[in-house]
């Protein structure tokens, strides 16, 4: 069934804001709320663009908030398969310059993919085994895949529940992420749609005009391995985080804040 504004999940919230920088403000107060309620959260972290100034504000409210982050622990979501680790386009480049060092996260709190793991589908059960010593995820950051990923939990048949090497479509791998190496990854790694689904909260953010079509689809298309996005009505507390330009196609119902 179509979600309507009156008809969300209890415990799912809504947030409407003016554009990336005031959405970003609100995903970054929200993460230092969640952190300030539980010191040693277990951190879910996409990567990509939608979520970067929130992670930039987050670091800052967690430097000023004058508490040490000491036992915060982060999971990286999903990896680019067959790069280089040190490659400037992996998630991993990308999560130690905007989390890891900034807030000092030790390597023993910290479970990542591998990208350049030799045998694939075994650095999936590795960190499918160190989650499973973590669990449950407090905080999932997700984004919109342009076409209805979350991780690299691609369209298909069938999905995946747990962390598993995903085929890349041509739509993952034309990600601007990809566009500062020369390098074509061969595969994804991912948690699957059960870690995700397992997350206590997850924070849903969706910014930009290009994902108006997505954004619509999710909150009115029903479930569908097509649009493994749509798993997320499933989910009984969905903090969703949207700005104006995203909303663009939605009826006037989810456009109050």
């Amino acid at each position: 069934m179509p979600l309507t504004r009156n008809s969300l999940p209890e415990g799912w919230q809504w947030h409407l804001a003016r554009d990336y920088e005031a959405g970003s403000v609100l995903a970054a107060e929200q993460l230092i709320s969640e952190w300030q309620a539980k010191p040693n959260l277990l951190l879910c972290a996409a990567t990509g663009n939608s979520p970067t100034r929130t992670y930039d504000l987050f670091v800052r409210g967690v430097r000023t908030d004058g508490r040490s982050p000491d036992q915060m622990r982060v999971l990286k979501l999903d990896e680019w398969g067959g790069l280089p680790m040190a490659d400037p386009a992996t998630c991993e480049v990308y999560l130690q310059k905007r989390l890891i060092q900034p807030l000092n996260i030790s390597a023993d709190r910290f479970i990542a993919f591998q990208s350049d793991a030799p045998l694939p589908a075994e650095e999936c059960h590795r960190v499918e085994d160190l989650l499973r010593t973590q669990e449950p995820i407090d905080v999932c950051v997700l984004g919109l895949g342009i076409n209805g990923h979350i991780g690299f939990n691609e369209p298909a048949e069938e999905l995946t529940a747990g962390c598993h090497v995903a085929k890349l479509t041509e739509d993952s791998l034309s990600h601007s992420m990809l566009a500062s190496t020369m390098k074509r990854p061969s595969h994804g790694l991912t948690l699957g749609l059960r870690n995700i689904l397992a997350a206590r909260t997850i924070l849903l953010l969706v910014f930009g005009a290009e994902k108006a079509t997505q954004l619509e689809r999710l909150l009115t298309g029903g479930l569908s391995t097509r649009f493994p996005a749509s798993f997320l009505a499933l989910h009984q507390r969905v903090v969703c985080i949207c700005d104006e330009f995203a909303a663009e196609h939605l009826s006037p119902e989810w456009l109050t804040r």
